[in-house]
């Protein structure tokens, strides 16, 4: 084994004090020079404090080292050559740990700088704040959305809109909202979404908020279009025939060849005729009738009666409704529920409408099938959201009126009134849920409802 240097220092100097302590006791007992024990006295003194000195080298180094880290300065550097190689084993691993922690505070700067620009650069505002509303970070987006270029507290937002501090406050993980502002003479629809998390022992709330006032005005008109499309064909239908069967009475009943018009003289013939052309007037205008009593029952859904029930419940008041309908074709039905005492909080009345209107259009879609299935499922997803299934093995839904079949009034059916599904989708709305639907040509259709 090598003989450090350290060592040999140590050494040499415990023996110098020692022999300096001997030749102090002699000459303090026995030659009794009193300068010269004096000096000596004082030498070993000296001898002593830089011994200790030498040997907490070690320990100076450590405390250095240690602040170094605390203070996450690491241009310090450390050598001991001169003290024996495992003084220099023990720099050489100072150094090389200040060098990795060098190296992870560049990555996290870089890091740091990257998420900045990816944060400063996309185009859906980010705002993030303490419980006390106090404001951490924002991005280019939302000081363009809010029109504030320092924000420091959530309540300076409330020259935007007096009420966005409060709602921003109330919101949760998980909450969506839809919010309307005002800035500069325009109109904004933010549609609003926030996460939570914990942060240096400190709790954050993060909101993402993204104006889609150009995307709902354009789904609006969309929506527009497409109803008047709707009414315009059924209106049509029913005025067309109307126009033409008054028109037709009228020339039978007015003779309006001279100046002053009077009745014609009717024959037994046209008698029944015109008996005939009254009856269908009739007929297609309480057809029109009924058609907008519907329109007008479909904007007036009651608000939900919301309460705490069990999702086999619902299940088994609908079993009840169609199992007759169900035996008589011969179908097979399911119902799993997954926990089995899965509760639900909605309107009992309303969520049982829709999950008869969606059974109802699964036993229309296999009841030619050879092996009709209609299976219902219930079950908590991946962000704890009630999700009940219904699904079949009927025909589908083709691919181009997939789109189209939310809408009041569309059906492919000849017997359809056009107005389940659209009514479906309300009462899922009132709720805060969804409602949607995958679909294959004759492989089946699964419409989900998640609460």
């Amino acid at each position: 084994m090598v003989y450090k240097r350290f060592y040999f220092i140590i050494t040499i100097r415990i023996l110098l004090i020692v022999a300096s302590i001997f030749l102090f006791v002699y000459l303090v007992t026995v030659a009794k020079h009193e300068v010269s024990s004096i000096i000596l006295g004082l030498l070993i003194v000296f001898q002593t404090y830089w011994l200790i000195v030498y040997v907490n080298q070690t320990n100076n180094k450590l405390i250095q080292f240690f602040d170094s880290i605390r203070h996450s300065d690491f241009s310090t550097s450390f050598s001991d050559k001169k003290l024996g190689k495992s003084f220099e084993k023990l720099s050489t691993s100072f150094n090389e740990v200040i060098d990795e922690f060098k190296k992870n505070r560049a990555e996290k700067e870089e890091h740091y700088n990257y998420l900045q620009t990816v944060v400063q650069h996309i185009n859906i505002g980010i705002l993030c704040y303490r419980k006390d509303g106090k404001v951490d970070m924002y991005n280019n987006t939302a000081k363009r959305i809010f029109k504030k270029n320092l924000l420091r507290n959530i309540n300076d937002l409330v020259d935007v809109k007096n009420e966005l501090p409060k709602i921003l406050m109330k919101l949760k993980a998980g909450d969506k909202t839809l919010i309307k502002i005002f800035t500069d003479d325009e109109i904004k629809q933010l549609s609003l979404y926030a996460t939570e998390f914990r942060m240096r022992g400190e709790e954050y709330i993060l909101v993402a908020f993204h104006d889609i006032h150009a995307e709902l005005e354009e789904k609006e008109i969309e929506s527009w279009q497409k109803l008047i499309r709707v009414l315009t064909h059924e209106i049509m239908n029913s005025i067309t025939p109307i126009s033409s069967l008054a028109s037709t009475v009228n020339e039978m009943l007015i003779d309006k060849s001279d100046e002053v018009q009077k009745m014609k003289v009717i024959d037994p013939d046209d008698v029944q005729n015109i008996d005939d052309a009254l009856t269908t007037i009739q007929k297609r205008s309480q057809g029109l009738l009924n058609f907008v009593d519907i329109y007008r029952n479909l904007t007036r859904i009651p608000k939900p009666n919301f309460k705490y029930f069990s999702v086999n419940e619902a299940f088994d008041r609908a079993e009840l409704l169609l199992n007759p309908k169900i035996e008589k074709l011969n179908i097979s039905c399911s119902c799993k529920v997954y926990p089995e005492d899965l509760m639900l909080t909605a309107d009992p009345d309303l969520i049982d409408q829709v999950i008869i209107n969606l059974l109802l259009n699964a036993i229309d879609a296999v009841k030619d099938n050879d092996n009709s299935e209609v299976n219902l499922i219930t079950y908590n997803n991946q962000n704890n959201r009630t999700t009940i299934e219904i699904s079949d093995n009927g025909t589908g839904i083709k691919p181009d009126i997939i789109d189209k079949i939310f809408m009041p009034f569309f059906t492919s059916k000849k017997e359809g009134s056009g107005i389940g599904l659209s009514l479906s989708r309300q009462i899922m709305h009132l709720h805060k849920g969804s409602i949607t639907v995958k679909s294959k040509s004759n492989e089946g259709t699964v419409f989900t409802l998640t609460f």
